[in-house]
């Protein structure tokens, strides 16, 4: 009795073809060149005999290991789960795999776990850590390595995103405040370092100079993060600031958990005293109370087009970079409505 792995020529015995078919059938991107029905007979064949492919071989033969390196900035935050599995489902597609890596906001860090994966010979990179001015990004451009950057972007133009339209989420959510009536809107922004910080906030006072309103109707205030507290913290300073307030436009919907955190404080209701609109649409935001208006983003469909465009990038390097904004939508629930009289 042997304990040697079966190889392709065992697989191509079995299955009674020859020894390049097997090569196709058991490389996704090449399936279709065979026939459904001896596809079929090759895999079960496979499957039978406990046939693994050896990766490590092929990637000497192919200098290609078919797997992507994925870099969250934190993965406990529900945008970024959908996201992901855009991503793999959209890799998998073409027989590639997704290593994922969670790490913070420091650019050492960051640092480190890049080049681990770059160590372990993935093929590219999809970063969600991106900043509009981003040393890590130049590192792997500089490197020749295929990178995209998904849900946010850095500003220099030099390789490929995938973002949601940012200024158009922003006037969706503007829009149906000025329609309930509200004079006095007020955006707690993302940090100015991320593109989605900055863009958001370029579009939220876009919408205003685009209304009715005068300049000094609108405030807005920079949170220090995304998160329940930097919420909290924003809005009890931002009615400070003030208090003529009825309505905020939030960088995302942990920031406006934080924002009912700091109403509820300050006894006060949403959306009685102060509307609330979110950003993201992130799971169950329909089931808390009040349920959250907020910008739904293509969380999904960001995942996918990124796997997309990495793939493309690895195929065709010097491709031109693409800058692919998907559009959101306004998603009305009962956080916001008509200010008190």
């Amino acid at each position: 009795m042997t304990n040697k792995n079966p190889t392709l020529s065992d697989v191509a015995r079995a299955s009674g073809v020859h020894f390049s078919t097997v090569s196709r059938v058991m490389n996704p991107a090449t399936r279709q060149k065979v026939s459904e029905e001896v596809a079929k007979r090759v895999l079960a064949e496979a499957a039978r005999l406990g046939y693994r492919p050896n990766r490590a071989a092929s990637t000497l033969v192919t200098r290609k290991s078919r797997v992507i390196g994925v870099v969250l900035p934190d993965i406990t935050n529900a945008v970024f789960p959908p996201i992901l599995l855009g991503i793999e489902e959209g890799l998998r597609k073409h027989g590639y795999l997704a290593i994922v890596a969670n790490v913070g906001a420091d650019e050492e860090e960051q640092l480190f776990v890049i080049n681990r994966l770059l160590g372990q010979q993935v093929d590219g990179l999809i970063l969600a850590t991106a900043r509009r001015d981003d040393p890590v990004i130049k590192l792997c451009i500089d490197q020749n390595v295929p990178v995209v950057t998904v849900n946010r972007s850095d500003e220099n133009g030099v390789a490929s995103c995938v973002v949601s339209d940012d200024v158009v989420g922003m006037r969706l959510a503007v829009g149906h405040l000025l329609a309930l009536g509200h004079r006095h809107i007020a955006h707690i922004a993302g940090p100015e370092n991320l593109s989605t910080g900055h863009v958001r906030r370029l579009g939220f006072l876009a919408a205003i100079a685009a209304s009715e309103l005068d300049a000094s109707q609108a405030f807005v205030f920079e949170s220090s993060g995304y998160s329940r507290e930097c919420g909290r913290s924003a809005l009890l300073e931002l009615l400070r600031q003030s208090p003529r307030t009825t309505a905020v436009v939030t960088g995302s919907d942990l920031v406006a958990l934080g924002c009912y955190d700091a109403i509820r404080e300050l006894g006060l209701s949403c959306p009685e005293d102060i509307s609330v609109v979110g950003h993201n649409d992130m799971p169950y935001m329909d089931m808390i109370r009040p349920p959250l208006t907020t910008i739904r983003i293509r969380h999904h469909g960001i995942g996918a087009e990124a796997a997309r465009l990495i793939l493309q990038t690895i195929d065709t390097p010097d491709a031109s970079v693409l800058d692919v904004r998907l559009k959101p939508e306004l998603v009305v629930r009962e956080s916001t409505a008509p200010p008190r009289v």
